[in-house]
């Protein structure tokens, strides 16, 4: 039985380790006719990856790219060259099998990842069925002509025949993520992760979701979810798992019925979820929200100004996001606020509109990310614009060096301002360059969680440290 090494190049740990998903739902796939391995580098970091691929000698390896960059204007991470150095090269000068590249990052930018790493091989977007087809095809030494999504070192612009009408996630094997990988040092900050649906039927202009699974929903049955929540909690007992899909309550009606079987098997866990569709809010909703177990969740509005959401084709408007403030403070769920500001038609009138929403409707002791600028991606509507306004070429790279979308009538160094000042007063809102909090109110964030017995989401610990450390001068 031939060997594949699956490795998440991700090292990332702010705002909190995230598990690879994608990978274990892969070696789950592999398993009936690979011997497979994955080594996750969230906390290893690349360290003993060398050693991992000596001792286990695989005949296929597939590097997992999941950002290209923190998408933070005045920080800039540039993540691919610590991917290059920590893991790729490394094993490219210890070995000589086949490099697969795959991730979301690598979907973005395949052309620019397969010239820069020399892979063998990329597949973008989801690769259940891809990367079978194409071990086979090397194995058989047979054309790979017809795999889907695939490219290769050969052919890198190939970009007219992607397809994201399968696999249904009905399909989906469990990922089984505390079995795949060491799960151990995620139990303390990390989350257990879960994909409900792949797809995005949205039209956020600078959104990439669509380009990485597809424009439509597809789901997977409530009852599906509920089975792997609940044998994960069985075997993991106390961990957080979160839905990571584009929008938790997309299409309407599922999110519900979710939560309704959670219920009626009476699981008792803690849940949280990553973006709310204001669209589809209802009461209903966040009562079975609540009675399922949930402790938090993010709500990703973008701007509260009736301008700036038409433009950004948002989908929703004003007084949906309004309604959404109302409940999440209604039935008091911690909550995450991301707001975008620099979008097409923002300025200083469109910028209070959303800062006079932030004070009027989001609970204090939640948290407020507050971004300047929108990180401009090849294939998105905003791209589009930004190359019509003349604020990119059309030849320009924005791999290496991102370009950033920032309104006419709203000039950067305006809107850091206003940003800086509405951020000195409000001590639960916070710049995007701060989204990472210091070791130190980290590691006395745990201290305290722990000697206080504390169940709280730990931004709202965070939040704490941070009022008082501002009162104390430490900010």
């Amino acid at each position: 039985m031939k060997r594949v090494l699956l490795v998440n190049t991700n090292i990332e740990k702010a705002p909190y380790p995230v598990p690879p998903l994608g990978l274990c739902l892969l070696a789950a796939c592999l398993e009936n006719r690979y011997e497979v391995r994955i080594y996750d580098g969230v906390f290893d970091e690349g360290r003993n990856l060398v050693e991992e691929v000596l001792r286990f000698q695989p005949d296929f390896i597939g590097f997992s790219i999941r950002n290209i960059d923190d998408v933070v204007i005045d920080r800039h991470l540039f993540y691919v060259e610590g991917i290059l150095e920590r893991f790729i090269r490394p094993v490219q000068a210890i070995i000589h099998v086949p490099v697969i590249l795959g991730g979301s990052g690598f979907s973005i930018f395949p052309e620019e990842l397969m010239q820069l790493t020399g892979a063998d091989y990329g597949i973008i977007g989801e690769a259940e069925q891809s990367l079978p087809a194409l071990l086979h095809c090397i194995e058989t030494n047979t054309d790979t002509e017809y795999i889907h999504n695939l490219v290769t070192a050969q052919q890198t612009k190939i970009r007219s025949h992607f397809d994201f009408s399968y696999p249904t996630p009905t399909d989906f094997r469990f990922s089984e993520i505390d079995r795949r990988i060491d799960f151990q040092p995620y139990l303390a900050r990390g989350v257990y992760s879960i994909q409900t649906k792949r797809g995005c039927s949205h039209g956020c202009i600078y959104c990439t979701y669509p380009l990485i699974e597809g424009k439509r929903f597809r789901v997977r049955s409530p009852e599906d979810i509920a089975d792997e929540i609940e044998q994960a909690h069985q075997r993991i007992g106390n961990i957080t798992f979160e839905f990571v899909d584009s929008t938790f309550n997309d299409p309407k009606g599922h999110a519900e019925a979710i939560c309704r079987e959670i219920i009626h098997r009476k699981i008792k866990v803690r849940l949280r979820t990553m973006g709310i569709n204001p669209g589809h809010c209802s009461e209903e909703l966040f009562e079975l929200m609540m009675e399922a177990g949930f402790a938090q969740i993010d709500a990703t509005p973008d701007s509260a100004s009736p301008l700036v959401l038409k433009n950004l084709d948002k989908g929703f408007k004003l007084p949906e996001i309004e309604k959404m403030a109302g409940l999440i403070k209604k039935y008091n769920l911690p909550t995450m606020w991301f707001f975008l500001f620099g979008g097409p038609g923002e300025d200083a009138w469109t910028f209070q509109e959303t800062l006079d929403f932030i004070d009027s409707y989001v609970n204090p002791d939640d948290m407020v990310y507050m971004t300047a600028g929108l990180r401009i991606y090849p294939n998105t509507p905003l791209y589009d614009l930004a190359c019509w306004e003349g604020n990119i070429r059309k030849e320009q790279s924005i791999f290496q060096k991102p370009a950033y979308y920032f309104s006419k009538a709203l000039s950067k160094t305006h809107l850091d301002q206003l940003i800086r000042k509405a951020t000195e007063t409000r001590h639960n809102c916070i710049p995007a360059i701060e989204t990472a909090p210091p070791p130190e109110m980290i590691k006395e964030a745990m201290i305290l969680r722990e000697t206080e017995m504390l169940t709280e989401p730990t931004f709202r610990t965070l939040i704490r440290i941070r009022k008082r450390w501002r009162s104390e001068g430490r900010l």
